[in-house]
């Protein structure tokens, strides 16, 4: 039984014996993250590090995903409104983009900065701006069927937060995100991208058994493992580069193929946009096989 329960418009927080269940619950969206979806992730996860009672957090998907991205659809109407834009009416500016793309990333490195371990339970997509907050959990564990990547790197952007590297190495990050290519969660396993991957049907099990093992530690003994593995990453500029991944990201906005894109979206509707986006490459699917 459920020892705390509540929901939001997009989230559903469960705790039970000490892990906290942070479920993203957008399902008929495939739980595609808008501002307040990320907001109510970023006001999950810093409430349950605040709870005495929790130790360990899993952060989740309803229905069929974890989840597909960004909603296209919102950001497309927020360039096309002034009133409502992220350029607040003086839209164009360099400045001014990096300044909301800043905000966001502050909000999706909230599973960084806390100080209690949160495992991410991808099943089903987990692409673009999901792997923004994804890679900033200690430890992914997916199902091996998942597919996984940013395939808005084709024409949108760059990804505003970046793991990538640290996770893969530089030249796996850079096949990943020069082609926009996703990979599959048991691939994922063997580059590094995640710790595990297990069949769907044993993801549940795989996951809350680990969750568990971990919250039979003290919370102050895993905040000082986490602590000081972190900090590792920071001597190796990990928090630096999501400062800089964004303003990387605001200036990649500046590129034709964004112009195009959503010039695409507004014409032709999302749906429509990404197909005449992904039509050149044919499969959006990395290996570590032969390319062909």
């Amino acid at each position: 039984m459920a020892k705390w329960l509540k929901t939001t418009d997009f989230i559903i927080f469960e705790v039970r014996d000490r892990v906290a269940y942070v479920t993203l619950n957008r399902p008929e969206k495939r739980n595609a993250m808008n501002q307040q979806l990320s907001q109510e992730v970023h006001d999950a996860l810093r409430e349950a590090d605040d709870l005495k009672s929790v130790h360990c957090v899993v952060l989740q998907g309803a229905g069929k995903d974890f989840s597909a991205g960004m909603d296209l659809a919102s950001i497309a109407s927020s360039l096309e409104d002034e009133d409502t834009s992220a350029y607040r009416g003086r839209p164009g500016t360099f400045d001014d983009e990096y300044w909301h793309l800043r905000l966001a990333a502050d909000r999706r490195v909230e599973a960084f900065k806390m100080a209690k371990p949160v495992i991410a339970k991808i099943h089903g997509n987990c692409l673009a701006g999901a792997t923004d907050i994804a890679l900033q959990c200690d430890i992914l564990i997916a199902a091996t069927d998942a597919r996984i990547g940013f395939p808005a790197t084709r024409a949108i952007g760059s990804p505003p937060t970046h793991m990538w590297l640290y996770h893969v190495g530089p030249q796996w990050a850079k096949r990943l995100l020069f082609t926009g290519d996703v990979i599959r969660g048991s691939e994922a396993a063997e580059i590094g991208l995640v710790m595990k991957a297990v069949p769907p049907e044993q993801l549940d099990a795989e996951v809350e058994a680990l969750a568990q093992r971990i919250a039979l530690v003290a919370p102050d003994l895993l905040a000082a493992h986490k602590r000081i593995v972190n900090l590792g990453l920071e001597l190796m500029g990990a928090l630096t580069l999501q400062r800089l991944a964004a303003e990387n990201d605001a200036r990649a906005h500046l590129s034709a193929g964004y112009r195009e894109f959503f010039a695409n979206v507004s014409e032709h509707g999302v749906r429509e946009a990404v197909r005449l986006r992904d039509e050149p490459f044919g499969s959006i699917e990395a290996t570590r096989g032969p390319e062909a």
